[in-house]
Formats: C-alpha cells, structure tokens, sequence
C-alpha cells in the first residue's frame, strides 16, 4: 500500500507518453519485414524492443534515458544486420534460414523432419491448417523460415483454372479499390486510377442514385463496373 501511494502518476503518464512516442518511431523507422515478423530473428528482436519500452514505461528504477539509449541502438543493430544479410546471402542464411523440404515428391523426409523438431502429428496439424487432410495428396511441402507451410498438392489435387478449361479471362481493367466510404468519395484511390469525381457521379447515375452520401460504400471491380451499397 505505501508503494502504491507513493507512485509519482504524472511521472508514469510521462514516461508511457514517451515509450509509445518512442516505440511507434521505431517500428516505423524499421520497416515493414520487422513488423510482419517474417523469421525467428525478427520476432525476437520485436520482443526485445517492446520489452525495454516496457521497462521505460513502467519501472521507474529504470534511467528513462538508458532505457531511450538502448532501444535505440537496439533498433541501429537490427537495422545494420538486416543491411549486412541483404548483401551476404551467407550471413542471410545464418541469421534467417532456409526453406526444409518435409515433403518430396510425397514421400515424408523423416531426417528433414527430424532436423526441424517436428513429428508426424506436427506435420499433420500444419496440413490441415492448409486445407490438406491427407499426405498422400501433397507433392511438396516446405516448411519455411518463419514455421509456416507451403504446400504444392498432386495434379489431381489442384483447383482447375480457366487456361485448363480453355475459358477466356475477364479483361483486368482495375485494381478493384474503394471509390466511396462512409458517403464520402476517396479522392486519394481515385487519383491513383485516373478516375475523376464526374465519372463518379456519372456511374452513381446509371444507378438511380443522386448524391454521394447515399452511398454507404462502392468499390470499383476490375473490369471497370461499380459495387454499390447504398445507405
């Protein structure tokens, strides 16, 4: 209870302020393949950051700018290792992985499996996890740098596309993208499709619709026509 009522509250508010500053400059500043989180290295160096800012924030023993300094050049070391593996596909390896082949040709590798500490019924699991439920319909399976699964199924297994059926494709005109939110046009998606706002009405027209904000959202779809739904 005397800890309790001897916290400094504006000191802690201060610090928390600072340590979430601090930790969204960061991940901003370290890009998007730490954030994804996309190998075991990644991961554990997001952890490590977000422990220091964990300890600025909360722990008041800690010198608020040691704790500033060492996330710091936490985040120069990442980012000069990360630097280092794209220039050297050794270090790369080193630090990242690479892909075990699990299943090969549909024959389980028992040794790659093994390697990987993993057993059958792990194996099973991350199948299924891919809408696989039999290994005797998987040609490859390969466990990637970051545990996940990849799986090419047997001829016999795949989806059958349009080039199999000889089915000409739908022309793609448009990445299909929100042109309305909320009754709102989305000036920014429409610059990048060289779309005006009077084509906008013009489409909203064709609908039977007189203004924007009766539209709750539209999508333009990839061969040019709008999704609409009204408010």
């Amino acid at each position: 209870m005397n800890d309790f009522a001897h916290v400094d509250f504006w000191e802690m508010i201060i610090r928390a302020t600072a340590a979430f500053v601090i930790i969204l400059s960061v991940t901003r500043f370290l890009g998007k393949k730490q954030l994804s989180h996309l190998t075991f290295f990644n991961y554990v160096t997001g952890i490590t950051i977000g422990s220091i800012a964990a300890d600025i924030a909360g722990e008041t023993e800690t010198p608020f700018f040691n704790g500033v300094v060492s996330i710091v050049w936490w985040s120069v070391l990442t980012i000069l290792v990360g630097f280092i593996a794209l220039k050297s596909t050794k270090v790369r390896i080193l630090l990242d992985g690479e892909p075990t082949i699990l299943i090969k040709r549909g024959k389980i590798m028992k040794q790659a499996l093994y390697s990987s500490r993993l057993n059958l019924d792990d194996l099973s699991m991350m199948l299924r996890e891919n809408n696989v439920f039999s290994t005797k319909d998987v040609n490859y399976a390969i466990l990637e740098p970051d545990g996940r699964l990849s799986v090419l199924m047997k001829e016999a297994q795949q989806q059958v596309t349009k080039a199999d059926m000889n089915i000409a494709p739908r022309k793609f005109v448009y990445l299909p993208s929100e042109i309305i939110a909320d009754g709102k046009i989305v000036y920014k998606n429409l610059k990048e499709l060289n779309l005006t706002e009077v084509w906008v009405h013009n489409e909203l027209k064709k609908h039977g619709i007189r203004s924007v904000e009766e539209v709750l959202y539209a999508e333009i779809q990839q061969d040019g026509s709008l999704f609409i739904d009204k408010c």
